[in-house]
């Protein structure tokens, strides 16, 4: 996490912290400043993770009302997705080009402003192009929130800032769903959107307030790699769609991988010939992957991601088809994954700044498969009891908010203070690519397994489960490459 693999990293760290404290030492208290911009970083992705999950509950009265086909709203829920797919590469062009501050606050008028507009759409047509530009907005508001808060945190509190940071974001996937179903209950699904302006207000308000304006910058201002945009934003959103269709049966799906892992390719044989120095950089340097630590924090980032969002996409998937559960009683029922996630990233953001991150990240992965264990049970016999399987998700969330942290730092601190947006940018984007592939493996484990246990659907959860388990299973191998021994704090 905060260790740095290299012997420079270690160095910088214990001249940023410069108290040379051994490892049981008491850490300081974070600054109220530092809560305080961390409060006002987190309400970004909050905002985001709460519209998407709202969105979701509202597609069949969002068609109802504007007399749509569920083929074409779809595309609302899909547009959005790839505008992030597309606009997540340039965070790191962006906070090198304008400043991190400045830009995260452009995203979040932008995000603001496609709200305003989805809900004053009048059609399908107008209500797709305005998530298209909710989500440009909505794209770098994570990545470059995580960069401003690691930047002045320093490494010697990058963990408790993150758990901190994570404790709010964990619950909004539970909240989602609740608001979603109130808003449609007492209000018109617009209000899906509208509610995000004065929150989105709300939150530029604070953020004038707390978050203090940069300090000029030296390093010459980078410019736009438009290659590497053509190749790279078209290959991640090709990709993405491709992966998120793939399940639906035709040619749709494996010709858009295709074509995206093509542009990819093409991109990393570009990223490697552009220079490393100089106004021109690549939208993700791919040189960032020889140092040992982020390469395998981000290859842990991407595991956890295909395990974490495909989860998600099948927990509520089984109470909605086999239990009969509504949409809004779905979300709730994934409240004990979200409450133990947000409870073990406060703990492991208290404990993690002072630990090597190997043993940490092992004991998450090990709650995360003992808590799936229970699900690969369902329609053996008599399947596993209500009350284990809310222990089970509670586990399962408190081993990913023990993973979380420490994976997330172990990210920023193993690159220098000048690389942290770009970073946050590559983790960002392969975290989603993640969980776009997740997503994909287990729908068509989950159709495969439909076929095979026709009229018995809770036997064909059991067994795509069972891929869930492997998913979480194969973050074993990165983990293991992570620093054993713990360092002297920064």
């Amino acid at each position: 996490m905060t260790t740095s693999v290299t012997a420079k990293g270690r160095t910088k760290g214990a001249a940023e912290g410069g108290r040379g404290a051994a490892p049981a030492q008491r850490p300081e208290p974070l600054p109220p400043g530092l809560l305080k911009m961390g409060a006002v970083l987190a309400l970004g992705p909050i905002l985001a993770l709460l519209d998407t999950t709202i969105v979701n509950v509202g597609i069949d009265s969002v068609a109802r009302d504007l007399h749509s086909s569920m083929a074409s709203v779809q595309w609302v829920a899909t547009g959005y997705l790839l505008a992030i797919s597309l606009t997540m590469p340039l965070s790191g062009w962006a906070a090198g080009r304008f400043g991190a501050r400045r830009a995260w606050l452009g995203s979040v008028i932008l995000f603001v402003l496609g709200s305003a507009l989805c809900g004053l759409a009048w059609s399908t047509v107008s209500l797709i192009a305005f998530r298209v530009l909710q989500g440009i907005g909505g794209a770098m508001i994570q990545p470059l929130g995580q960069a401003i808060m690691v930047q002045a945190a320093g490494r010697s509190r990058l963990a408790r800032v993150m758990g901190t940071m994570l404790l709010p974001i964990s619950l909004a996937p539970v909240l989602g769903p609740i608001l979603g179903g109130l808003v449609l209950e007492h209000l018109d699904w617009r209000w899906m959107f509208l509610l995000n302006v004065p929150v989105g207000l709300l939150t530029l308000l604070l953020a004038a307030r707390w978050l203090p304006a940069e300090a000029p910058s030296e390093r010459p201002k980078p410019r736009l790699d438009v290659t590497g945009l053509v190749l790279l934003s078209p290959g991640l959103t090709a990709l993405v769609y491709g992966l998120s269709t793939i399940g639906g049966g035709g040619a749709v799906g494996p010709v858009a991988v295709a074509v995206g892992a093509v542009l990819l390719v093409a991109y990393g044989r570009h990223a490697l010939r552009v220079g490393r120095h100089g106004v021109r950089v690549p939208l993700i340097d791919l040189r960032l992957f020889v140092r040992r630590g982020f390469a395998v924090a981000t290859a842990n980032s991407f595991l956890q991601g295909a395990a974490l969002y495909s989860s998600m996409f099948l927990v509520p998937l089984y109470y909605q088809q086999v239990e009969h559960a509504g949409a809004v009683e779905a979300g709730l029922l994934l409240a004990p994954q979200a409450l133990g996630t947000a409870v073990t990233s406060l703990l492991a953001g208290r404990i993690a700044d002072r630990l090597a991150p190997r043993p940490l990240i092992l004991l998450g992965i090990g709650c995360s498969l003992l808590g799936t264990l229970a699900f690969t049970q369902l329609g053996a016999g008599s399947g596993p009891a209500d009350w284990l399987l809310v222990g089970s998700l509670a586990l399962r969330g408190a081993g990913m908010g023990i993973i979380l942290i420490p994976g997330m730092a172990a990210v920023y601190g193993s690159v220098d203070k000048a690389q942290v947006p770009a970073a946050a940018g590559a983790v960002n984007v392969l975290n989603r690519l993640g969980g776009a592939l997740g997503t994909a493996v287990l729908t068509l484990a989950l159709q495969r397994a439909q076929a095979g246990h026709p009229g018995h659907p809770g036997a064909a959860f059991g067994a795509t489960f069972w891929w869930v388990l492997a998913l979480s299973a194969l973050a074993i191998a990165p983990a293991l490459l992570y620093p054993g021994a713990a360092r002297k704090a920064d």
